[in-house]
């Protein structure tokens, strides 16, 4: 099976996803410093989410890059990862026009680490399709600390979000710087 039309539709879904974020970005009404001071919650929520979608498009590059098939179980385990994507709009539009409220940051996180927790059986499929342990993508991952790590901050950042919701703020923004840079076990061995 190829997987041209799995990209395809991937980089479909999250280019609508951020359409759909980048649409409830409204033009402030006014021309004051004021006016537009009063959009930062929306826009920084926007700008955090982008960049988590953008982490998470520049991976699945990566990852489909090195894979040389697919299978019908990583069709499914791409569709899991992309429903729990599709919820990132609604988590920060939520979040942001209520000004980081500790529920909406709740929310967000949770949308954040059932992300995460998608990635893993979209990760093993696609190891298992392409030769198992001794893939390529296999030896690449490893032991996935990284992602364990941003499953832990994320779970942390929810608990804490009701008590502190800058705190789990600022730990979802760590996850995220954590993995802006791409991959480089994945890169390492791309010739």
């Amino acid at each position: 099976m190829g997987k041209g039309r799995l990209e395809a539709f991937s980089d479909g879904v999250l280019a609508i996803i951020i359409t759909i974020m980048v649409l409830e970005l409204k033009v402030p009404h006014g021309s004051s410093w004021e006016v537009l001071a009063a959009q930062w919650p929306v826009f920084l929520s926007y700008v955090l989410s982008f960049v988590y979608v953008g982490i998470y498009w520049n991976n699945h590059h990566h990852f489909l890059h090195v894979a040389e098939r697919i299978n019908g179980k990583v069709l499914w385990a791409n569709l899991h990862l992309l429903f729990w994507l599709s919820l990132m709009p609604v988590a920060t539009g939520w979040m942001g026009e209520n000004h980081f409220a500790g529920l909406p940051v709740a929310v967000y996180g949770g949308v954040l680490l059932m992300c995460a927790l998608a990635w893993q059986p979209l990760q093993r499929s696609l190891i298992t399709a392409n030769g198992g342990c001794d893939s390529l993508l296999a030896q690449a991952v490893g032991a996935d600390w990284k992602g364990w790590l941003a499953a832990a901050m994320y779970l942390l950042g929810i608990l804490l979000a009701f008590v502190a919701p800058w705190i789990s703020c600022f730990l979802y923004a760590s996850v995220a710087a954590i993995w802006f840079i791409p991959d480089q076990r994945i890169e390492s061995r791309i010739k």
